[in-house]
């Protein structure tokens, strides 16, 4: 469905945004990686899948180097035809303790490199199909851009901003071929959620389960951790015809966490 096409997933070498990307991956599309830590085994599990792969180290928080990550993908694929802004990082602490340093880095990786990426990648997809526009903007926000939990303020003043932005950019692209739509998941388990259960286990003497367990039932009525592969499906269907007017959406995939 996606072949001939560019896919360029942020914070994409583990977890979420490593699930989405092979997501896409399977449907033909070629992929730009980008995050730290490992590169070479995710490299090698999309490059498996038939598509080509490119890798950037852009640090999200630095605009210069998004500029020269969104040069380097389109001079490796042309252009980049569906954008997951998906990078992102957390602390937590109450306002009164949260250092100032983290707010900025908070907001500057998990919203305003949203905002760099999106700016630097529409002017190509405006132009796509001859002036028509084609081009796909997914968001990865949180539930925690619907709803607010104690200790988050960083990331959830972010989450909520990515939600913003993403009505925006479908606003202005409305008429187009291209649409923007954000994601918003309850708990998942990535490195990151895998922390906090870890402190969870290690503050109440409790089993690393029993910690998973613990924090799934304080939020998540579903008692189960939503996958990078479900992600990954949500996103393909975005980019599918059948996603070609739904604009502007924040879509909880969070086991009906914010219907209660």
């Amino acid at each position: 469905m996606l072949k001939g096409k560019t896919a360029l997933v942020t914070g994409s070498t583990s977890g979420i945004g490593l699930g989405i990307a092979k997501a896409l991956a399977e449907q033909g599309a070629n992929i730009v990686l980008n995050g730290f830590g490992d590169v070479d085994g995710p490299k090698a599990e999309i490059t498996a899948l038939g598509v080509k792969v490119a890798y950037h180290g852009a640090d999200m928080s630095k605009p210069g180097e998004i500029e020269e990550m969104m040069r380097f993908a389109a001079a490796e694929f042309g252009q980049v035809d569906i954008l997951v802004n998906n990078a992102g990082i957390q602390h937590v602490a109450r306002i009164e303790n949260f250092p100032a340093e983290k707010w900025d880095a908070i907001i500057a990786i998990n919203l305003s490199s949203a905002f760099h990426a999106t700016r630097l990648a529409l002017p190509a997809m405006q132009a796509a199909d001859n002036g028509k526009g084609w081009g796909r903007i997914i968001n990865l926000a949180s539930v925690h851009g619907l709803v607010g939990s104690a200790e988050k303020s960083a990331y959830v003043a972010a989450k909520h901003g990515i939600v913003g932005l993403t009505k925006v950019t479908a606003l202005e692209n409305a008429t187009s071929g291209v649409t923007c739509n954000a994601i918003c998941p309850g708990w998942v388990l990535t490195p990151l959620v895998q922390k906090q259960v870890d402190a969870r286990a290690a503050e109440g003497g409790i089993s690393n389960e029993a910690a998973k367990q613990q924090l799934l039932g304080e939020k998540e009525p579903s008692m189960q951790f939503t996958t990078p592969e479900e992600l990954g499906a949500l996103a393909v269907f975005f980019c599918s015809p059948a996603g070609a007017n739904i604009r502007g959406v924040a879509w909880n995939m969070d086991g009906g966490w914010t219907a209660q």
